[in-house]
């Protein structure tokens, strides 16, 4: 018989920090059966319980963002895999934002293109709890983990059309480019854990300050990190999936993909580099101040090319991912902070954009062209307003909520001396206000198409999933204040 101190449970163990994971996996699993019992047409049931489930996480979330911060609260839970701080509760809040408007686009696009199918509401669950646990993840297992949870997902969900064979296609390129990027991930963990004898992020930081890790291993595995992180972000010259997937894929899950992911990624990457890297910061700030500099330029001069709104909105989504590049390299917390409030800027106006996309497009994945923006001021001027007020906040136009956040993380890489990459930056948001006004051009000063040149109606939902994103763009580029009272302490990594 065993003894009992040999059988007695793990002290401490506590699920309250992974609260919103568990909320949002277990509402999948029960869509999951709903579907699987009572299989039907009517999607509505199964929308109305997403949505609930991405509430009770978020309401879960706004507990914790009291909880953390109690006194006998430690800072990981599990082991050490697990953070408890404001800062996975603020990147927490942003995910479930943006995935409680996608499934309200999904729900229209879905319906309106005639392949609504119950799988499609679990895989967008799976797909937000991996994002919201790498925002968490104090221990890179626990990065790559959340890292395959979301990537699977969205795999499957590039290619949920069956209709169009351009879905499947940027499907199989996008799991065939992850698929490697994984390998390149792993492999960085594998360097990173020889050189520091372990993969919890607080360990690595401190074997690497002292005597015990190695630093050129750390460096080599430090690259690799970055090349998986790079991928997901759509940085270049990892970047070359964005295009055919966002194109390929339903819009719905391009916005949802835009939006979520890079929030997820970014969020990840910010802890990896700026805590458990962090002895290491002059080794790595000039290689993202480089990477930052060729993603701007690289994604601002081929989206002018475009012809299409799903490729030109990737190739800006490229450029945005250096801007935010931008605050990461000046590698201190006012940087942190800048990246922060992007991470909240661009999901909102990509995702709105995407959501004008899905309106415009009447059924399916027909009239993304630019020339099908021609004189939509005169088909429906609301949309025509709302896509204006996007494309200017993405260009940086004040006073939108583009232009606070590209000033947040301008102003900290200047302090931390990158005067050079802050001057590229400013040239590459010259360049894509070309492309961004081009839009706005044919939509207010040219006729439309003779075959399109009826009204667009639009449904009391997918009204109101353009509006809230247009409100808040509006709201924190006047009252920007309103995000940085939460950055104050959610950009403070508590370790």
């Amino acid at each position: 018989m065993l003894a009992q101190s040999q059988i007695a449970p793990p002290s401490g163990l506590t699920f309250v920090p992974i609260g919103p994971e568990l909320i949002l996996v277990g509402t999948a699993l029960v869509l999951l059966l709903m579907d699987a019992l009572r299989p039907g047409e009517d999607q509505l049931p199964l929308v109305g319980l997403s949505l609930a489930g991405i509430i009770g996480a978020a309401a879960w979330s706004l507990h914790l963002w009291t909880w953390v911060e109690r006194p006998d609260s430690a800072a990981t839970a599990l082991g050490g895999m697990v953070a408890a701080d404001r800062y996975a509760v603020y990147l927490r809040l942003v995910i479930l934002g943006v995935a409680a408007v996608s499934v309200l686009l999904s729900h229209h696009y879905l319906e309106r293109a005639g392949e609504e199918r119950g799988e499609y509401y679990p895989l967008l669950l799976f797909a937000t709890a991996g994002m919201t646990l790498i925002v968490a993840a104090a221990d890179l297992i626990v990065v790559f983990l959340a890292l395959e949870i979301l990537s699977l997902s969205l795999y499957l969900m590039t290619g949920f059309s069956f209709r169009r064979v351009a879905s499947a296609e940027a499907s199989m390129k996008y799991f065939l480019l992850g698929a490697f990027s994984s390998a390149f991930f792993l492999y960085g963990i594998a360097l990173v854990y020889g050189a520091a004898r372990t993969t919890n992020l607080t360990g690595i930081a401190g074997n690497l300050s002292g005597t015990v890790g190695s630093t050129a291993l750390a460096l080599g595995g430090a690259g690799l990190l970055a090349t998986g992180f790079a991928f997901k972000v759509a940085a270049v010259p990892f970047h070359m999936w964005t295009p055919d997937a966002y194109q390929g894929a339903p819009t719905c899950v391009t916005g949802f993909m835009a939006a979520g992911t890079k929030v997820a990624a970014f969020g990840a990457f910010l802890r990896v580099f700026d805590v458990g890297l962090a002895p290491l910061v002059w080794d790595w700030r000039p290689f993202v101040a480089i990477l930052a500099a060729v993603t701007m330029a690289v994604g601002s001069l081929l989206a002018i090319a475009q012809t299409d709104v799903k490729r030109m909105l990737a190739y800006s989504s490229i450029a945005h991912a250096g801007f935010i590049l931008v605050g990461v390299s000046a590698g201190s917390q006012q940087g942190i902070r800048g990246a922060m409030f992007y991470l909240v800027a661009y999901p909102v106006m990509i995702l709105g954009a995407f959501g004008v996309v899905i309106l415009v497009s009447v059924r399916g994945e027909r009239h993304t062209s630019l020339a099908s923006y021609a004189g939509l001021a005169r088909r429906n001027p609301f949309l025509a307003a709302i896509l204006a007020l996007f494309l200017l906040s993405l260009a940086g136009i004040p006073p939108t909520v583009g232009f606070i956040a590209k000033v947040a993380v301008f102003a900290p890489a200047i302090q931390a001396g990158y005067w050079p990459l802050v001057l590229t930056a400013v040239v590459a948001s010259v360049i894509a206000a070309f492309f961004y006004i081009r839009v706005i051009v044919l939509m207010y000063m040219q006729d439309p198409a003779e075959a399109e040149a009826g009204p667009i109606a639009l449904p009391p939902v997918g009204r109101l999933a353009v509006a809230i994103p247009a409100l808040l763009t509006v709201l924190f580029g006047v009252l920007p204040a309103l995000v940085f009272t939460f950055l104050d302490s959610a950009a403070v990594i508590k370790f």
